[in-house]
């Protein structure tokens, strides 16, 4: 939320206390242990949630409040920046719950997609077999209708419920989300998604685990995942590929700090040795401009960064 004002510590905490029944909330939390990167400052206030109405009630506070709030999945496309996250971020991980009725699958958002794509096949029901590798949370799927090996989520999503900044709860159906690539109304409007549901199709339990099963393979066998890292870091360039024209401009394994352009494949940026998120900023504007100077194009991000530059750490609050 822009234009928030000075709010008071303790009595944040103390009104949090009172809002959470099941929930619970953590001071000045290190967000490195919560990102896939390993890298990021601390949260003024870490707060999880254990159902809607929890999330309704501190989304109604924090906006009553002026109080920002960042929502955070598991932080698997993501870069947290040095300095950290003023005000909440609202952990959404215990909403993980999968339900099953005829072909449609509804999740909580903080199930993990991989965990949604297994429950998928052992009731023999296909369709999220592309996610079979997708380290991120159904929440985070939907915002940004992530996607693998030809398969996206606008594909098979039904419909989602989410709130808005204010707690008041909505309900979008697929034609609603304007989910193209790696983009959603969700993410326009900074919505936090609740609820999925995907319509699936009834198929062989074999034949899907067997589509997993190459699909692991391949991505075992050409992504980095001995290293942390934030996933693919560009989106794809119309007509071209990020990897390709990284590698083409002489960039893989070009390292800036603890982080560098993967030897494996270079649209990969990964943390080989105590990185910090200023080195995933840099190395990600090095290639940018190299490549563009090189080749014309210019590469954008997929990866998200969020949170402040760690010279504004002490500033909990903007006036």
């Amino acid at each position: 939320m822009k234009g928030h004002i000075k709010v008071d510590y303790k009595k944040i905490a103390e009104n949090l206390s009172a809002l959470l029944v099941k929930g619970t909330f953590k001071t000045d939390v290190p967000l490195k242990k919560h990102t896939y990167t390993e890298t990021g400052g601390v949260a003024d206030f870490y707060v999880t949630v254990y159902d809607f109405e929890e999330a309704s009630r501190v989304l109604e506070y924090s906006y009553n409040n002026r109080i920002p709030v960042t929502y955070l999945g598991n932080g698997s496309n993501i870069i947290i920046r040095d300095g950290g996250i003023r005000g909440i971020v609202l952990n959404m991980l215990k909403l993980d719950y999968i339900e099953v009725d005829a072909d449609v699958l509804t999740v909580g958002s903080g199930c993990a997609i991989i965990d949604a794509s297994n429950f998928a096949r052992d009731h023999s029901l296909s369709g999220l077999e592309f996610a079979c590798g997708i380290p991120g949370s159904v929440g985070g799927a939907v915002y940004m209708n992530a996607g693998a090996y030809g398969g996206e989520v606008k594909d098979c999503l039904l419909e989602v419920t989410v709130l808005d900044e204010s707690g008041k709860k909505i309900v979008l159906q697929n034609g609603e989300l304007e989910l193209g690539y790696r983009k959603s109304v969700v993410q326009q409007n900074d919505y936090v998604v609740v609820e999925a549901k995907f319509a699936l199709s009834t198929g062989n339990k074999g034949d899907i685990q067997a589509v997993m099963d190459d699909l692991t393979e391949r991505r075992e066998r050409r992504q980095p995942l001995e290293y942390p890292s934030c996933g693919s870091v560009f989106q794809r360039p119309p007509g071209n590929f990020a990897g390709k024209l990284i590698q083409d401009a002489g960039l893989q394994g070009h390292r800036i700090g603890g982080v560098e352009v993967s030897k494996k494949h270079a649209g990969f940026m990964v943390n080989v040795d105590n990185g910090s998120a200023s080195d995933y900023e840099e190395l990600i504007k090095h290639v940018q401009d190299k490549v563009f100077n090189e080749f014309g194009v210019w590469l954008n991000r997929e990866v998200r960064i969020i949170g402040e530059p760690v010279y504004r750490r002490s500033k909990r609050y903007e006036q």
